[in-house]
């Protein structure tokens, strides 16, 4: 019998994506999270680990509270860098490779053009501190790595963007959304079969190992983004509510954000022959299952 896969994050959009999907095609996979894997508690990861002998582990679980990091470093620390420091301690003992998610917030959004993979990274803010913390603990490892940075994760369930919108507009509330940061919407379900095509070609003996990025094809700001959101719920009937377009400073929040983070993806095209699709049609699946009802 064929060693499953670990997955981690639980109830989390990447983790759920990935359970279904992997499902779909026949892969033998076991999905955790609180309270039985729990980063703040280490041995938790370490009995899961032995229970599950997995063949690979795919890591979707991290702290993703942003503003909330500001004032829980430590929290944000063990779960972005201690955690998979020691899951990427546990690979490397069993010699078997892992899928490490990150993030887009390892950059300052300051370059003004996508961010290809050697760029120098300056986080912004603890969440993204922690997220390339732990970023660097994985590649010290030893483990034979693959880390995805993405971007502006949605999907049809969790807390998203997506949902809050339409929940927003729902409630009868006015709408405005910060038009000055871009990036690169991304869906959980695409991001989820991506990670799946890349656990195929590990099983088949690919060894290129390290950083890339894996985001939807395209870009947008939040507000173009929303825009897009109500377009398509228009189609089942949504009323469009009116969207002021703002500054940032016009919405201020805790940790700043990176004002342009888009993501070049060429090298995860080039080396794998793998890209994710225009988030626009995307965007449509994910409406669809939300307002179709």
């Amino acid at each position: 019998m064929t060693a499953p896969l670990l997955i981690t994050g639980g109830t989390g959009q990447v983790a759920q994506a990935l359970t279904e999907q992997a499902s779909r095609r026949g892969m033998a996979a076991r999905t955790v999270g609180r309270p039985d894997f729990d980063f703040d508690r280490p041995e938790s990861i370490d009995d899961v680990f032995a229970a599950t002998r997995p063949r690979l582990v795919i890591n979707a679980a991290a702290y993703t509270a942003v503003d909330a990091a500001e004032d829980d470093a430590a929290a944000a620390f063990r779960a972005n860098r201690d955690g998979p420091a020691r899951l990427a301690a546990l690979a490397a003992a069993a010699g078997i490779p892992l899928i490490h998610i990150s993030t887009d917030y390892v950059f300052d959004g300051t370059k003004g053009a996508p961010y290809v993979e050697t760029d120098p990274t300056a986080p912004t803010g603890l969440y993204g501190a922690s997220k390339l913390a732990g970023e660097a603990a994985v590649l010290a490892s030893g483990a034979r790595a693959l880390i995805l940075r993405t971007s502006w994760v949605y999907a049809a369930r969790g807390r998203n963007f997506v949902r809050t919108m339409l929940a927003a507009a729902a409630a009868g509330r006015n709408l405005r959304v910060v038009a000055d940061q871009r990036g690169a919407p991304t869906a959980a379900e695409d991001l989820a079969s991506l990670i799946l095509d890349l656990v195929t070609k590990c099983d088949a003996g690919a060894e290129n190992w390290g950083l890339y990025h894996a985001a939807g094809a395209g870009e947008a700001n939040w507000h173009e983004f929303a825009v897009a959101i109500f377009a398509e719920a228009a189609r089942y009937g949504v009323p469009t509510p009116p969207i002021a377009a703002i500054a940032t400073k016009d919405w201020p929040t805790r940790a700043r954000r990176p004002a342009d983070s888009r993501l070049a993806c060429g090298k995860l095209a080039r080396v794998f022959g793998l890209a994710l699709p225009p988030w626009r049609e995307s965007l449509a699946r994910v409406v669809a299952t939300l307002c179709a009802t």
